[in-house]
């Protein structure tokens, strides 16, 4: 079992506290052992003592009692206190762990996961799946070597108390084992299905919920009923397979089970008629039968509670094995000075290797502090581009130079340091104002973070929200405007301060107030840094010391406004068009 290999990779670091708690728990599961041979003790050496009086008898029992209280009363709350504290302590500290490894792992997955894997389903295996694997602690490394430990202590006391019977009463048992090896060999893949159709159902409940204004602007609230009915469907199906097979096993097992004390009885019982076992020792085998058994009976609710956490190991540990497609080379190093040179050199990109690169042999040299503009229509592979200059993508073929050097070279997170990125739909976590803006720069101060406000001409609208920089603002930041959204963005990038700066379409869809206020930021903004600029309105881009025309993945033009307009080419008529809509 390799999954459970590497997930006791996990456990390791607890093993003491492990062992402790199945120590602890051995002497709270011995403790109800007890009983049965009290029972024996009370009937065949108190109650079926003749030589004592009643009063000696009644003495003795109370003497019995006490010392049981005692036990029960004193002894036995604490043990199963720190058995049941230490158990889910560990628990909860091993699936800490295992959360903690995947957010770090799925923080460096690429952007190419993302846009292939629905982000529902990375939450219910971080989630759901982690959860389930709990079972696996408490069930397969704690309650089964007690339940295990409780059948050889039950055991071994019916041997010192009748061999024969013990026999007798251990008859069922290659039944029982025969019986359980049947029903849970398929129960690991029926399980697996379950969760995969689960966590279908939640990707898709997270989607909707995400995108519930859609519904509802087009009114579709019928039709995404039918396909959440759907989703939900299949996993009803997959539900009741599942239940129908570990139903069985129940009945089967427990069937089996039921049987072995009605064995004991009829030859307890014989035996007792003809006077070769005591009455004190049959009503204790019963007992014990009940101890031996109901562990047994506990370990098919093991299996199917086992069985999920196994599935659901195969399915973090799917996700752990995700394959970085950018990481870091083994001689990396640190990205310290940036000039801002950037140089694409016969770059060709394709998303996938089996499809039709999106950009073919580019080659550009960006000089430092320059602005370049990119412009083409939707489609032509501008952000394409631009994705390549921090890494968010490799080139397929070619190679990008950061001041000379391939930025392969470089570690990514310490070549993303060093630039900045104001997108068209900007992301906002759904904490404060100030909590979204320090994102930049998260060791900041206040007053740093004031100043970037003010040079993102954000700050007065900032200032007038109910709670000012405290303020939340909703998932995705949906309590701002669009003009406000592209505001914090630039506020975080001007407290970044980096030497180079992307802006994909940062001023589109905006009212025209809007759009004066984010272009005068990023103005002062990309003032002494190397700026890349992906614009669809021309208008806003006539600055830029050169403008690069992509169609179709290639560099068809470049020059300066003026000499583009000149040249009378594709950007003429581009330039041309938009000016008549206008």
């Amino acid at each position: 079992m390799g999954v459970i290999k590497r997930y006791l990779q996990f456990v390791k670091p607890y093993r003491w506290k492990i062992i402790g708690t199945l120590f602890i728990g051995i002497i709270k599961f011995a403790i109800p052992l007890l009983i049965p041979m009290l029972m024996k003790y009370v009937i065949d050496d108190v109650i079926g003592a003749d030589a004592l009086s009643p009063d000696e008898k009644t003495s003795k029992l109370m003497m019995t009692m006490g010392a049981m209280l005692l036990l029960f009363v004193i002894v036995r709350p604490p043990v199963e206190y720190y058995r049941q504290y230490f158990a889910q302590w560990t628990a909860s500290k091993i699936l800490y762990d295992i959360r903690d490894r995947l957010f770090t792992h799925i923080q460096k997955l690429s952007f190419k996961f993302y846009s292939n894997t629905r982000a529902g389903e990375v939450i219910s295996r971080v989630i759901n799946d982690v959860e389930q694997t709990k079972d696996f602690v408490i069930t397969g490394l704690m309650n089964l070597w007690l339940d295990a430990a409780t059948v050889i202590i039950a055991i071994a006391i019916m041997v010192t108390m009748d061999v024969p019977l013990t026999f007798v009463s251990l008859a069922v048992f290659p039944l029982y084992i025969i019986s359980v090896r049947y029903f849970f060999g398929n129960l690991r893949k029926l399980t697996r299905a379950r969760s995969q159709a689960l966590a279908e159902v939640q990707s898709y409940l997270h989607e909707r919920v995400a995108g519930m204004s859609v519904i509802k602007s087009f009114a579709i609230e019928d039709h995404e009923q039918k396909q959440f009915d759907k989703n939900n469907a299949n996993f009803l199906n997959k539900a009741l397979v599942h239940t129908s097979w570990t139903a069985k096993a129940f009945s089967v097992v427990n069937t089996i089970t039921d049987l072995a004390p009605l064995i004991v009885i009829a030859y307890a019982g014989y035996q007792v008629i003809h006077g070769n076992l005591s009455i004190g020792t049959l009503v204790a085998f019963m007992g014990y039968v009940e101890r031996l058994y109901n562990p047994l009976r506990r370990l098919v609710n093991s299996s199917t509670t086992l069985t999920q956490a196994i599935a659901s190991m195969d399915r973090v540990f799917d996700l752990i094995d995700e394959k970085y497609d950018i990481d870091d080379a083994p001689d990396a190093v640190e990205v310290k000075k940036v000039n801002g040179n950037i140089r694409l050199d016969n770059v060709t990109f394709a998303y996938d290797e089996k499809e039709k690169p999106v950009l073919h042999d580019i080659n550009l040299d960006v000089r430092a502090g320059e602005t370049i503009a990119f412009v083409g229509m939707s489609g032509g592979g501008k952000s394409s581009l631009v994705s390549l200059i921090p890494r968010f993508y490799d080139v397929t073929k070619g190679q990008v130079l950061l001041d000379g050097t391939d930025i392969r070279k470089f570690k990514v997170r310490s070549l993303r340091d060093k630039i900045g990125m104001v997108l068209q739909d900007n992301i906002l976590f759904s904490e404060s104002v100030k909590t979204n803006i320090l994102l930049g720069k998260p060791e900041s101060t206040d007053e740093e973070v004031y100043r970037a406000a003010k040079a993102a001409n954000a700050h007065e609208f900032i200032t007038d929200l109910p709670y000012g920089y405290d303020t939340k603002v909703g998932e995705r930041g949906v309590k701002l405007s669009g003009g406000q959204k592209q505001r914090v963005a630039i506020a975080r990038v001007f407290l970044k301060n980096p030497p180079i700066l992307i802006l994909d379409e940062a001023t589109s869809a905006l009212d025209l107030e809007s759009e004066a206020l984010i272009q005068e930021a990023i103005e002062k903004l990309a003032k002494d840094r190397t700026t890349l600029i992906i614009a669809h309105r021309l208008s806003t881009i006539t600055h830029a010391d050169r403008i690069v025309l992509i169609e179709h993945g290639q560099i068809t033009e470049v020059g300066t406004h003026e000499e583009l307009m000149t040249k009378k080419g594709n950007y003429y008529q581009l330039f041309q068009v938009q000016q008549l809509d206008m």
